[in-house]
């Protein structure tokens, strides 16, 4: 009898011939590779975002060990820079709202300086309240220690200080970007990119420039179907979308981004290997 096979999520169900397999054996299940999860703290879609905001991202240790906890391999995070560029912070709000003291734009804030300064600062809502905000190289350590592939977003809003007609300010604020993976990147997995079209190409040049090419390639496929809304809505809307996604990697070893880290983890059990 010749083997017969059948595709089953991306793999293949392999019928072996009569009395072919120990133990009379039928037939072996080859499931697909399981990916690499990246988990992303989702941030809700359509009006006035902000006023529903419950700052889930993980720009903290305990947002990183949760992540980690919930079988995430990699995770993505925001970087921001304060004012002139003197300091990288993770935060993905244009503004510090969710933040304790009064909201201001984090371009134009001291770390660390001033009655405003961002430094000290802590989350008023949402899961992670009460935490503060770290800086790029505290958090990059984080995530070194938590074994999670640190995905950095360059923000847009940082461009005030990294496209500045000052040449000081300029390059203060690049070394704040450029510093802490060069600094790092030989001991940990780092990548990072900007969706602002202005900054992308000086970020990539400066990134190669420095040697630091490896954190400009090997980036997820985000999987998910739905948007992220608050509250957030059930996983299962992301099913159809997660199949498709693993059924196109089949054998493949890749790398999955999804704001439902906990739910995608879970789903995946029996379906890959």
């Amino acid at each position: 009898m010749v083997a017969a096979t059948t595709a089953l999520l991306g793999g293949t169900v392999l019928v072996s011939p009569a009395g072919a397999a120990p133990g009379g054996e039928v037939g072996v299940v080859a499931l697909p590779a399981c990916p690499v999860v990246f988990g992303h703290g989702g941030y809700p879609t359509g009006a006035n975002p902000w006023d529903r905001d419950q700052v889930r991202q993980p720009h903290h240790p305990k947002g990183l060990a949760q992540q980690r906890s919930w079988g995430a391999g990699g995770v993505e995070a925001d970087l921001q820079l304060t004012r002139n560029g003197t300091k990288g912070v993770m935060w993905h709000n244009t503004t510090t709202n969710g933040l304790s003291g009064p909201r201001k734009p984090i371009t134009e804030l001291w770390w660390a300086t001033g009655a405003d300064q961002l430094k000290g600062r802590t989350i008023i809502r949402g899961p992670y309240t009460g935490e503060t905000v770290y800086t790029f190289r505290e958090w990059l350590d984080s995530a070194r220690a938590n074994n999670l592939i640190a995905m950095v977003e360059l923000k847009g809003e940082a461009k005030q200080s990294l496209l500045n007609s000052n040449a000081t300010v300029r390059e203060t604020a690049w070394k704040e970007v450029i510093a802490p993976l060069s600094e790092r990147i030989s001991r940990q997995a780092i990548l990072i990119y900007t969706r602002d079209a202005a900054l992308k190409p000086e970020l990539d040049k400066r990134v190669r420039a420095a040697g630091l090419s490896a954190a400009l390639s090997g980036f997820p496929t985000w999987v998910d179907g739905i948007g992220w809304e608050e509250p957030p809505p059930a996983a299962s809307g992301n099913h159809a979308s997660w199949q498709a996604a693993l059924n196109r990697a089949g054998s493949a070893k890749t790398r999955m981004a999804t704001s439902w880290t906990k739910d995608f983890t879970g789903w995946l059990k029996g379906k890959c290997a």
